[in-house]
């Protein structure tokens, strides 16, 4: 993965995400995803929110964070209800609107973005096709699912679209985590298939026979 991680400003993304979302209250994803984004200096977030309703926390994280990496925010709604509730809530709450609040189908509107580095998918059931889809950046991304459950049994079943997410694309999971956070966070990191990431650099390896006591070093 060739994202760089800069702390300084994801400790500015957190801060003031807690001073805008919470009021005092216990940190929870907003402020973690805005750490994240922030941190890895994305350029182009993607927010799919799947359902209705639900809270912008979420989005008030990803808003902070686009303003401190002068990145593009785009969310993705189910329909014009969901679009006009979205930008009523975010105006409320006194955040910047996304970039562009998309109408559409999910997976149609994210596979016409181009370098996608930061993906938040929302919803009560996996978003498999949509990280499918996606045209991920060159350098890198992190893939986010929002919505599962606390619970340990729960959590390591939605976990099941990370493995076929990049199959036969230029891209590989290089390490995927799971948060109880709010509903649950599934978090996969992904890195450049360039021909040289996939492969483990070569190094010289020492090995004694202890029957002979003969030194044998060969390069794996």
């Amino acid at each position: 993965m060739k994202l760089v991680w800069s702390p300084e400003t994801a400790s500015k993304a957190y801060i003031d995400t807690v001073k805008r979302a919470r009021g005092g209250q216990n940190p929870g994803d907003a402020e973690f995803l805005a750490a994240m984004a922030a941190g890895y200096n994305v350029k182009l977030i993607v927010e799919v929110r799947r359902s209705n309703g639900g809270g912008i926390g979420t989005s008030l994280g990803l808003a902070v964070a686009a303003g401190h990496t002068g990145g593009r925010h785009v969310c993705v709604v189910a329909d014009e209800a969901a679009r006009r509730e979205y930008i009523s809530a975010m105006q409320e709450a006194d955040v910047a609107l996304p970039e562009i609040v998309v109408v559409g189908e999910a997976e149609r509107v994210v596979e016409g973005l181009e370098a996608v580095d930061f993906l938040v998918v929302q919803g009560r059931s996996g978003g498999g096709e949509i990280f499918r889809r996606a045209k991920l950046s060159r350098r890198g991304a992190v893939l986010v699912y929002k919505g599962g459950s606390k619970t340990a049994t729960a959590a390591a079943s939605s976990r099941f679209c990370w493995g076929g997410t990049v199959d036969g694309s230029n891209l590989r999971i290089v390490k995927s985590v799971s948060l109880p956070l709010e509903n649950g966070l599934e978090i996969a990191y992904v890195g450049v298939n360039d021909g040289k990431t996939l492969k483990s650099p070569k190094r010289w390896i020492r090995r004694i026979d202890l029957q002979s006591g003969e030194e044998h070093v060969f390069r794996r």
